[in-house]
């Protein structure tokens, strides 16, 4: 938990395993977080209402959101935290990452924040897809020491957007492979 700014714009970005995952990540982070949700989920009866109360605003997940971007940028700015998940919604069931979109990668560089990376472990165990209800089983929430987003002299933000997000997903995959392999 060291490596959690007490201020300053920042970036939570977290792989996904399970609904749960925005109150564990955020509990020992004291200071006001955002998060960035998928604009559906809003819909749902009960579960839209409270992603509103605890501080979540909607966001497209396919194509642009520049409503969405310019509070979020706004935000960060201002010295915010915001959560995303860049895989853009929930992982596989055993827990395996999928591909991260570039948006926290372009978000960072665009207001100039670093990105603290988060790893969730065990969270698939306790919700899995298609249960009703959770279950006891351990999590473990890692908080990765800050990563601050640099493109490269002639590098396309595209390109910056893929080798950076390629970099998040590696760190944040590590201690889940470290997990199959029986070191955890």
């Amino acid at each position: 938990m060291e490596n959690i700014p007490a201020n300053g714009g920042l970036i939570i970005a977290s792989n996904h395993q399970t609904y749960i995952d925005p109150f564990w990540l955020s509990l020992p982070i004291r200071r006001p977080v955002r998060y960035l949700a998928w604009s559906e989920a809003f819909q749902w009866p009960l579960v839209g209402k409270l992603m509103t109360l605890l501080g979540a605003w909607p966001l497209q997940i396919e194509g642009s959101d520049p409503a969405a971007i310019r509070r979020t940028l706004q935000w960060l700015r201002k010295g915010g935290a915001v959560v995303i998940f860049p895989e853009g919604g929930r992982c596989g069931p055993s827990g395996e990452i999928g591909r991260f979109k570039g948006g926290a990668i372009r978000l960072a560089l665009e207001a100039d924040v670093p990105i603290l990376p988060v790893t969730i472990r065990g969270g698939n165990s306790v919700w899995p897809r298609g249960w009703r209800f959770p279950h006891p089983a351990k999590v473990e929430i890692i908080y990765h020491p800050l990563q601050q987003i640099r493109q490269h002299v002639g590098e396309e933000s595209r390109a910056c957007a893929r080798r950076e997000s390629e970099r998040l997903a590696q760190l944040i995959r590590a201690p889940l492979c470290e997990e199959e392999q029986g070191g955890a």
